[in-house]
């Protein structure tokens, strides 16, 4: 790796700006400090609040067991940090080394942290995204104002899209005892992720919680009262389901549109990466000012073979926040930044707990416990190597199969361990590229 990097510590008058007040913006500024950068440091956040976790947002907030102001997350690190909420980035002069706001001010940065997060994607009908009763999920304010929604007890509510958020949110529905529909328009839910084989289990615990699940079904519009407010919705095939809730959990875009004309490479998927977390321009030179972390960062794994990825998961946040925030404060990198992703959901009473990246995986077994049990886990294979685990429920068993992800170990794994019956390689059934 490059040892390129400014000294350590780096001079007292020197400027860190962060823009992103994001959990990787906070541990990424937090890690600056901590290892030595004794310069000022300003954090720009779009939104008003401080740095918030997330997972509670799907979970706990929507049922009331945590308000949404209560989910601020805890300084780790003295900071003595600038705050500009409310103040998004609309733009990036870095020949002049300064981030635009969009009220036009700049501020300028010696060195500066990219973590500018995800936004949901929005329903693709504008107007009918802005109908009353129409939501996304993605904010601390927006799972207020869900929340707030489905305390008025909606008749029903719609879920359109079947990965995390969705389940989640049809999860909390019920926990609240609310009739919840789920519409995906492919074969199962977490398709993309699990392969249609997890996904029917995990569609099986919904659809025995009493949600309404329609796969292989589009909403092609929201219908409005007159009023304003969404009162149905139209399939593509003609029927149409009443509702005056809905939830649009369409997945997520990077928040990279601030940075057009920066000379820096990005597109709607993410920001570039070299292999130490500096941003590529569009050269793919890497610009050793500038380090990006978290949902916005797309970097090679070296546990894929260098692919590109780019990874929505909290303790990714948390990982490449500290990794970004170490070399921004002038550490040599020893070894390119390969945290195994991990990643974890609640529904229903089942906790899935993930490592590794499923995507590519040609091969599939259950390694421990049984499906028809709801405890298990499941090892994905590529190319005869482990790529990743997900446990259901079971998660004393993760560690070990997480070390065999790690380093990439034989795929079917050992056989004859406890808990383990007849290993059978089964195809994951992901989605062909033109059904995604």
């Amino acid at each position: 790796m490059s040892q390129d990097h400014p000294s350590h510590g780096r001079p007292a008058h020197d400027h860190l700006v962060v823009v992103g007040a994001s959990l990787a913006g906070l541990r990424g500024a937090e890690a600056a400090r901590k290892a030595g950068f004794t310069g000022r440091i300003t954090v720009v956040g779009a939104e008003p609040h401080r740095p918030y976790d997330r997972p509670p947002l799907s979970k706990q907030v929507l049922t009331g067991g945590v308000a949404p102001g209560a989910t601020t997350l805890p300084n780790l690190e003295p900071l003595d940090a600038e705050w500009r909420l409310g103040s998004a980035a609309a733009g990036l002069d870095r020949s002049g080394r300064a981030v635009i706001l969009e009220s036009g001010e700049r501020i300028a940065y010696d060195r500066l942290l990219i973590a500018t997060g995800a936004r949901a994607r929005p329903w693709p009908d504008a107007a009918e995204g802005r109908l009353g009763g129409v939501h996304t999920l993605r904010s601390r304010d927006d799972a207020a104002a869900l929340r707030a929604s489905l305390a008025t007890k909606p008749g029903r509510v719609l879920v359109i899209g079947g990965g995390f958020i969705g389940c989640e949110v049809a999860a909390a529905c019920r926990d609240l005892d609310l009739p919840v529909t789920l519409v995906e328009s492919g074969s199962t839910v977490l398709e993309r992720v699990l392969g249609s084989h997890l996904g029917s289990v995990v569609a099986a615990l919904h659809a025995a919680r009493g949600v309404d699940l329609r796969f292989g079904a589009k909403v092609e519009a929201l219908e409005d009262d007159g009023t304003g407010h969404v009162v149905r919705a139209r399939l593509a095939d003609g029927r149409t389901i009443a509702t005056t809730c809905v939830v649009v959990a369409l997945g997520a875009v990077r928040n990279t549109g601030w940075l057009h004309g920066s000379g820096l490479a990005f597109d709607d998927g993410g920001v570039e990466c070299d292999a130490d977390g500096h941003v590529l321009d569009t050269d793919g030179r890497p610009d050793r000012t500038i380090a990006a972390a978290g949902d916005v960062a797309r970097f090679p794994h070296p546990l894929y073979d260098g692919r590109r990825v780019a990874l929505e998961h909290w303790g990714h946040a948390v990982a490449q926040g500290a990794h970004a925030g170490r070399l921004l404060a002038g550490h040599s990198i020893a070894r390119a930044y390969a945290e195994v992703p991990a990643f974890w959901s609640s529904q229903g009473g089942i906790t899935l707990k993930m490592v590794g990246l499923t995507e590519g995986a040609d091969a599939l077994v259950i390694a421990q416990g049984d499906p028809k049990t709801g405890r298990f886990l499941a090892l994905y294979g590529r190319a005869g190597r482990c790529v990743a685990a997900v446990s259901f429920d079971s998660v004393r068993w993760l560690p070990a199969y997480a070390a065999m992800v790690a380093e990439g170990a034989p795929f079917p794994p050992i056989r004859g361990a406890v808990d383990q019956g007849r290993l059978t390689v089964l195809p994951p059934g992901f989605p062909k590229e033109d059904e995604r």
